[in-house]
């Protein structure tokens, strides 16, 4: 790989208006600060698959090892199309020579620490899971680091994370 380290990143956190309501969560750090090092390549799962902005809002439901992405209201049931947009992207990020993802804490597709609620069929917060995409690409890309940004404001986290991104770009600038 020539040129700057590319990290993989929620476009919610670029500041793009991606997000259920319209809105973004833009990161100063990641934008200001790190942007400066890195290539960012931003990923919206909702949208990447083809669903409208602004959206109702989406949970994951159902069992944790496997949950539904649904939407709250209604109760539209979105995961195979995000699936099937998941795995094609990750297909096409390949080539691409990532170093890593920062995703959106809380989203029923982004979120990557298994911390997000899965509810069950009383609706109450039964488990914990990953966000449908963030599953995806950790599963087909195994040794990239992943982190949520709310995590990177850890400075121990930030370190650790940050090392293994640019140890994986230093490495792949050979």
């Amino acid at each position: 790989m020539a040129g700057p380290v590319r990290i993989l990143v929620s476009a919610c956190l670029l500041g793009e208006k991606v997000r259920y309501d319209g809105g973004h969560k833009r990161d100063a750090f990641l934008v200001e600060t790190l942007g400066k090092q890195v290539q960012w390549i931003p990923v919206c799962p909702e949208v990447g698959s083809g669903l409208p902005v602004p959206r109702e809002p989406m949970r994951l439901a159902g069992d944790s090892a496997s949950p539904r992405l649904v939407a709250v209201k209604s109760g539209i049931d979105h995961t195979e199309r995000v699936k099937r947009w998941a795995q094609a992207r990750v297909r096409e990020l390949e080539p691409m020579d990532l170093c890593g993802y920062v995703c959106k804490r809380n989203s029923p597709s982004c979120s990557g620490m298994g911390r997000i609620p899965v509810f069950g069929d009383a609706s109450a917060n039964a488990m914990s899971g990953t966000g449908l995409f963030t599953k995806v690409f950790m599963e087909h890309f195994p040794l990239l680091p992943v982190e949520e940004e709310g995590r990177l404001r850890d400075p121990v986290l930030s370190e650790g994370f940050l090392e293994k991104v640019f140890t994986l770009g230093k490495g792949r600038s050979r």
